[in-house]
């Protein structure tokens, strides 16, 4: 299950924050536009990483990069913040207990997603796990 490159423990600490956002965000919304505190979460975000590639000296010149990395990270971008724009906008409207898992369906997409377009092929096992996690999902979303 965990591998030597450690690639675990980082997956497994972008699900703590990405739980940890969801409940700081349904705190944060209330009162005020979805937009805008996506907004103001995305400039946040910005200034932090950019502090941190200063301090751990990190920081390289961007425009050096190649073309093709600039199209794919910029829609790369674009879908992280259509995703962000509507997350925050079901946050306002629903609970976090139910938006947070509809949200990670993510998971299925991605590994659909993989397949189709980057030629990954998991194992039945793991193809078992994505249809747990999707069903998981659809009985969140089920109305009582």
């Amino acid at each position: 299950m965990i591998d030597g490159q450690g690639w675990f423990f980082w997956a497994l600490s972008s699900a703590v924050f990405a739980a940890l956002t969801a409940i700081f965000a349904k705190v944060g919304i209330r009162g005020v536009d979805s937009d805008l505190a996506t907004l103001v979460r995305t400039v946040i975000i910005v200034a932090v990483l950019a502090a941190f590639l200063g301090l751990t000296g990190k920081w390289s010149n961007p425009f050096v990069l190649p073309g093709r990395t600039w199209l794919f990270l910029g829609l790369s971008a674009l879908a992280t913040g259509a995703s962000w724009v509507c997350y925050f906008r079901a946050l306002q409207l629903g609970e976090a207990s139910k938006v947070a898992p509809v949200d990670k369906l993510s998971l299925v997409l991605v590994a659909i997603f993989a397949f189709t377009f980057l030629g990954e092929r998991p194992a039945s096992r793991e193809w078992f796990g994505i249809a747990l996690v999707a069903t998981g999902v659809v009985v969140l979303a089920l109305k009582r």
